[in-house]
């Protein structure tokens, strides 16, 4: 299906910390199975190019810090199984996939046995085996690592080696989620004999954080000129019949990277291009080198209600507590007036275009059976009248309501980024037309996702009163995901701000729909109650989702064999990816007469962004 590009979405940036310094590396070891050599020369077509908007902070997937760290990680570390574009599981390391039918799944649903492919190495030459998995579930579980994957193993009772090649996991209570753990990127396992000496507060100083061995397609050889080198895995499961070297550049601006696929051809691959319209619709439509693919999954773009009141403080010098209710926020009336105040369709047709649609859904994928969408409106007079009912009115005609001399003001954060503020901008306008006044806060992105308890500039301390950004569920099963708006998951200094929740959300019924569906096996029963948590969060205005947005990936016309998937990183299937065979100048002509030619850049789930020029593959 090709696609017109109107505008773009704002790229998600995640938190970042001071990048250590790597340990220097040598390009030969004596003990290594490999043979490497840095000054071998590799040009094109045998180096692989892949853009990135940030260099990776470290290359250990637990530990990640933003989009980037999975990616590159991706290309070396590999989980037991991971979805497909269809959320399909496929295994990966396993050898098969659990099931009732082949008695690994329990009837009960508490526990589920993985076995292992037999002949799986590690790129260093040691064997793989069923201990590497228990004890990567000790390193994302223990507390002073601080793992960022942890959340999707909290249901974990035990992870214990059978044998060198089965590990069963058994869970705390029985769960209809059991291909939730050690599955698509937060599943990744780590070598044992690397990471045990570092299973604890020195995790982020472990070697090979950044000089990795994984059982990925490709390995890691070195860092040279600014770029991360990788090279192929010898010791990989199947033959390797693709690029003899990749190469990950970091740091790259969004306009430079899309002209470098899409125009010059000077790269292979840039991440989730995010620019503004004019600029990106001419680089695709004149690029005679790469296309856009778009690729829809569950990021959804959202304005986030603070339910706490960041401008009180705790006797524990806590702000946005749940001690403290927020003064204006709390009021249901308000905050459905400014969901009605919101034009969804003006900003995707002003500031996202092909990349976005207008949404007030919560969980848009997967869809679940018989599920009808949350419905939006925008409407200015309903708007206005819910404030009229909840005493707000502009008693001096200075054009913001006010009550008990109190005006109708609100700090509105986001992350820098053009069309993000794109949308503060039209926010403000639109929530200027029913009398609210929002006042724009600008945040550094590395501030504005960072995981640091002291700052507090960041998404979980939520010190403003709406604030907005992108995420979504990460895997298709959204069980994770939805449990985000718990009670227990409020982010609090009790927690170091490590929780999900920082609206402040709480309502016990939405808690117990949650627990409901955490336990539920029948798969109809289970959609049910996650379309009632949808709904309440919609009816509630826990949250305004205002966009369903797009994973935007500009790609070379000389590559193949790629297909993107939501539940994972671009480079998931890397090992696919190969270079376009020259095309015979006599079969061209041969097969132009017929009319029989047919494209061979866009596979998978993706879809290329525009309409190419005449003669040009989309």
């Amino acid at each position: 299906m090709q696609k017109r590009i109107v505008s773009l979405v704002a790229l998600v940036a995640l938190a970042a910390c001071q990048r250590p310094a790597p340990p220097e590396s040598s390009a030969t070891d004596p003990d290594s199975p490999h043979s490497d050599s840095v000054e071998d020369v590799v040009a094109a077509p045998d180096v692989l190019t892949l853009i990135y908007s940030r260099p990776p902070i470290t290359l250990n997937p637990h530990l990640a810090t933003g989009f980037q760290d999975f990616e590159v990680a991706r290309i070396v570390y590999e989980p037991l199984a991971s979805y497909g574009p269809d959320g399909q599981l496929m295994p990966i390391l396993a050898a098969e996939l659990p099931s009732v039918e082949n008695g690994d799944v329990s009837e009960d649903g508490r526990s589920v046995t993985w076995r292992l492919q037999e002949t799986l190495r590690w790129s260093d030459g040691e064997p793989l085996t069923a201990e590497d998995v228990a004890f990567t579930y000790k390193f994302i579980t223990n507390s002073t690592v601080a793992a960022v994957t942890a959340q999707y193993y909290q249901d974990i009772r035990s992870v214990k080696a059978v044998d060198e090649h089965t590990v069963k996991i058994t869970f705390k209570q029985p769960t209809a989620s059991w291909q939730t753990p050690f599955t698509g990127l937060n599943g990744l396992i780590l070598p044992e004999h690397l990471f045990k000496d570092f299973n604890n507060r020195k995790a982020r100083e472990a070697p090979a954080n950044f000089q990795p061995v994984g059982t990925g397609p490709y390995r890691y050889l070195t860092q040279a000129n600014g770029r991360l080198l990788f090279v192929p895995n010898e010791l990989y499961r199947q033959p390797l019949d693709s690029f003899k070297r990749v190469e990950i550049v970091g740091d790259v601006p969004p306009y430079v990277a899309a002209r470098n696929v899409l125009r010059d051809g000077t790269a292979d691959f840039a991440h989730n291009i995010q620019l503004e319209s004019e600029a990106l619709v001419d680089l695709v439509q004149t690029g005679e080198t790469g296309s856009l693919m778009l690729t829809f999954g569950s990021q959804v773009e959202r304005i986030m209600l603070n339910f706490a009141d960041p401008r009180q403080e705790t006797s524990a010098k806590e702000r946005a507590s749940i001690e403290f209710p927020h003064p204006i926020l709390k009021d249901l009336r308000v905050r459905q007036a400014i969901d009605y105040g919101i034009d969804r369709e003006a900003i995707v047709e002003q500031l996202y275009g092909d990349l976005g649609k207008p949404t007030s859904q919560l969980l848009v994928t997967p869809e679940l059976s018989g599920e009808q969408p949350v419905p939006y409106k925008h409407d200015v007079d309903t708007a206005k009248a819910l404030l009229e009912k909840s005493g707000w009115v502009d008693s001096d005609g200075d054009g913001v309501r006010d009550r008990n001399g109190v005006p109708l003001q609100f700090v509105f954060q986001t992350s820098i980024g053009t069309i993000r503020q794109a949308t503060q901008t039209l926010v403000q306008e639109q929530l200027a037309e029913i009398g609210i006044d929002i006042v724009i806060e600008r945040v550094r992105p590395e501030d504005f996702f960072s995981a640091d308890p002291d700052q507090t500039n960041s998404i979980n301390h939520f010190y403003a009163d709406l604030q907005e950004y992108a995420i979504g569920n990460d895997i298709p099963d959204p069980m994770i995901y939805m449990g985000w708006w718990t009670c227990d998951n409020i982010a609090a200094l009790a927690n170091n701000w490590q929780k999900p929740n920082n609206a402040r959300y709480c309502d016990p019924d939405y808690d117990d729909l949650w627990k409901a569906a955490r336990k539920e096996q029948d798969i109809e029963k289970r959609n049910d109650l996650l379309r009632q948590m949808d709904r309440k969060l919609a009816e509630d205005v826990a949250v305004l989702p205002i966009v369903h947005r797009a994973l935007s990936n500009a790609v070379s016309d000389r590559i193949t064999g790629y297909t993107f998937t939501p539940w994972d990183a671009s480079t998931w299937d890397i090992a696919n990816w190969r270079p376009v065979e020259p095309v015979n100048q006599a079969e061209t002509e041969t097969t132009s007469e017929t009319g029989a030619v047919e494209d061979s850049v866009t596979e998978g789930a993706s879809t290329p962004a525009t309409a190419p020029p005449k003669g040009k593959k989309p």
